[in-house]
C-alpha cells in the first residue's frame, strides 16, 4: 500500500524527514489508548487511519470518520475497521461511548457547532491541538494564524470556556511537552521549518528526526509553556 501524502495539513507515518511531527501526534495516542480499552469511538477527523488503528490494537470498537475521500479510502484499505466519510460538521453516527479527535479542531470553521455534535453523540470526548502559546507566540485570541491549514488556535482557558458552553462539565486540560533530550535541543523545531522551507535537510538533523519516538514527549500540567492541549471532557 502506497503511503498518503502529505499536504501539510496531516502527518503520516513512514517518512523519516515527518517523524517528530508524527511521533508528537502518535504520542497522545498511546497516552489515550488505555482510557478506551473496550469502548466504543468514534475517531473524527480519522486522516491517515494510524490512530484509529492503534486504538483498536488497545482493544477499542473505533470507527474512523474523515471527510477527505482520499484519506478515507486510503485507511479503509490499510487499517481493519468501519470507515465513514461524512462532515464534522453533523456527526452521521448514533450515540458511541467516547469521540476522539486529535489535531483537528484548529482546523474547523465551526468549532462551537462540532463541539455542540461531540455533545451530542458521545459520554466523553479527547480533543488536542497546538497550544496558541507556543505554536504562535504573539497571536492574540481568534485572529488568524499564519498557518494557512489553521482556522483558530487556542490557548488553555479559551478551549475550556468553549468546552463548558458546548455543556461539558468536567474538563480536564493537560499539555504534551518535549522529554528531556528533545528538551536539549531547544531549536528542533526551527530548524525543521528552516529546513522544510529551504529544501535543504542537513544530515545530521535528518537523522536527529528520523530517531524521534513517542518517548521523547511527555505529558504535563504546564498549559503555558507546552507544545499540544490535551483535553478529556465529559
Amino acid at each position: 500500500m502506497s503511503p498518503l501524502p502529505l499536504t501539510g495539513e496531516r502527518t503520516v507515518p513512514g517518512i523519516a524527514r515527518e517523524q517528530y511531527w508524527f511521533a508528537r501526534h502518535e504520542a497522545v495516542y498511546e497516552w489515550l489508548a488505555p482510557r478506551c480499552a473496550g469502548a466504543t469511538i468514534l475517531e473524527a477527523g480519522s486522516g491517515e487511519g494510524y490512530g484509529a488503528d492503534l486504538l483498536r490494537q488497545a482493544g477499542a470498537r473505533v470507527v474512523a470518520l474523515d471527510y477527505d475521500e482520499q484519506a478515507i479510502t486510503h485507511s479503509a484499505r490499510t487499517y481493519p475497521l468501519p470507515h465513514v466519510r461524512g462532515n464534522l460538521a453533523a456527526l452521521p453516527v448514533g450515540r458511541v461511548d467516547a469521540l476522539v479527535s486529535l489535531q483537528v479542531i484548529e482546523h474547523l470553521w465551526d468549532l462551537r457547532g462540532f463541539l455542540r455534535e461531540v455533545r451530542r453523540v458521545a459520554d466523553w470526548t479527547c480533543l488536542s491541538t497546538p497550544n496558541r502559546l507556543t505554536f504562535s507566540p504573539g497571536l492574540s485570541r481568534g485572529r488568524k494564524p499564519t498557518n494557512p491549514f489553521h482556522v483558530e488556535e487556542f490557548d488553555s482557558e479559551q478551549l475550556r470556556d468553549l468546552l463548558h458552553d458546548a455543556g461539558f462539565r468536567d474538563v480536564m486540560i493537560l499539555g504534551l511537552q518535549h522529554g528531556a533530550r528533545l528538551a536539549q535541543r531547544p531549536t528542533l523545531i526551527a530548524e525543521q521549518i528552516d529546513a522544510a522551507l529551504s529544501g535543504h535537510w542537513p544530515a545530521e538533523l535528518e537523522t536527529f528526526v528520523a530517531g524521534v519516538t513517542t518517548a521523547d514527549f511527555t505529558m504535563t500540567a504546564d498549559l503555558d509553556t507546552c507544545l499540544d492541549l490535551v483535553v478529556l471532557a465529559s
